[in-house]
């Protein structure tokens, strides 16, 4: 039988100013901190599934919680506590209206547009004869406006300035911030047998003005992986890439004629897809990280376990 998955959780705590439903993570507001609670939602082309997937919620809020722990020494970030392994406490943060995507490799929505004859990718010249999955010269930045709802969209650095969203000196720390964690993720991977090819990061302002690495960092939802050995081989061989990352979960569902276009049906999530699904989240955790993935089996019940968790934390 098929463990139960964390869907969605609807607390109240003492001291609570707001709260606020992403697609995948429940977050409570209080006045100096903030509580992310990482639900088993999946989401694919910005339309989040029908059925959620067990220790989903886990596997990236450890995964996000191990990558922020490695990497606090070069970007200052938000998380002060993991006090449940669906559950990070931190600082709270003004995010920034955009998020900051590099790419190493030519693949995903990248390689999309590519295919479709564009050369210019977020103001950023891409060279003619690439192919799918092909390493870029060097890694490109490729921002994106954060939607509430519906699809994110391609935003060049000039625009971002140009329009005010972000100040010139503010962007320029993000720029560097999201070149020294992408390579700090890269040396990470391949210590790891892996590619890191693209992810994206969010950065906010603290009561202080500081600039913070915020939410998730090199998760199977920010991040693509690739498994380096054979990679060459497969690129020689015009043959796909064996990829650690949720692009599995888009092509099951492009397959399926799904693509979050309007009109299209989500395809019937089958007990054995969603365990499919949840076991290759696993391997991630134990392929990315290095470390046996422990599964949280809750004696109180999951949502009560993590309600008393969080209370005993704030």
């Amino acid at each position: 039988m098929i463990k139960e998955a964390l869907k969605e959780t609807n607390f109240s705590f003492d001291g609570q100013t707001g709260f606020y439903k992403g697609k995948v993570r429940d977050i409570y507001y209080f006045p100096e901190k903030l509580v992310v609670v990482a639900t088993d939602r999946i989401s694919a082309f910005d339309v989040v599934l029908p059925r959620a997937i067990p220790y989903k919620g886990q596997v990236l809020n450890q995964i996000a919680a191990y990558f922020l722990k490695e990497t606090a020494g070069l970007v200052p970030n938000w998380l002060t506590s993991v006090p449940h392994p669906h559950v990070s406490i931190g600082l709270l943060c003004k995010p920034f209206p955009v998020e900051m995507v590099i790419r190493g490799y030519l693949a995903g929505h990248a390689w999309r547009e590519y295919k479709a004859g564009k050369r210019l990718l977020c103001g950023v010249p891409l060279p003619e004869g690439l192919k799918e999955n092909d390493k870029l010269p060097e890694p490109i930045i490729t921002p994106t406006t954060k939607a509430h709802e519906g699809h994110d969209l391609d935003i060049s650095r000039e625009e971002i300035i140009r329009t005010g969203l972000i100040s010139e000196m503010d962007y320029l720390v993000l720029e560097k911030y999201t070149r020294e964690l992408y390579k700090r993720g890269t040396e990470m991977a391949d210590a790891k047998g892996l590619i890191l090819v693209d992810t994206k990061y969010e950065f906010g302002q603290g009561e202080d003005k500081k600039i913070y690495l915020i939410d998730e960092v090199h998760t199977p939802d920010s991040s693509r992986y690739f498994y380096k050995e054979g990679y060459e081989e497969r690129q020689a061989g015009n043959e796909p890439q064996k990829q650690l990352s949720k692009e599995f979960v888009r092509q099951w569902l492009i397959t399926k004629g799904f693509q979050g276009k309007d009109g299209q049906q989500v395809p019937e999530m089958t007990d054995e897809i969603v365990e499919m699904i949840s076991e290759r989240y696993i391997e991630l955790y134990e392929k990315v990280t290095g470390l046996p993935f422990k599964r949280s089996e809750a004696s109180e019940g999951l949502e009560n376990e993590i309600k008393s968790n969080i209370i005993r934390n704030i």
